[in-house]
């Protein structure tokens, strides 16, 4: 699958159980949209992924990257009921770095 190239760093670094490399896919004013809460900025972005790799311990595999709509449909597997899953992961970059991120099942 042909995937940007900050979209793919970001499956790496999570993967990888990386935050610190996560949160640098994103620009400074990014927010992310995950199970109904908006986190700011990239400092609480990387403060929101550690936590949850720290807890679920979360990898990705994409299924489908739809590149018009910058949309990328993926399964998350971790510590996690109902793991795995398939989540809607819908992007919005900006000179190569992602602006926003709205997650959804």
């Amino acid at each position: 699958m042909n995937l940007p190239n900050t979209i793919a760093a970001l499956i790496k670094a999570q993967d990888n159980f990386d935050s610190h490399a996560y949160a640098n896919c994103f620009s400074e004013t990014a927010h992310v949209i995950d199970e109904g809460i908006t986190y700011h900025g990239r400092a609480e972005i990387q403060r929101w992924i550690q936590k949850a790799n720290d807890e679920f311990k979360t990898v990705i595999k994409p299924l489908q990257y739809v590149e018009a709509e910058e949309i990328l449909k993926a399964e998350i597997s971790g510590n996690f009921e109902g793991s795995p899953a398939v989540l809607t992961y819908h992007f919005e970059l900006i000179d190569g770095v992602i602006q926003s991120l709205k997650i959804t099942g």
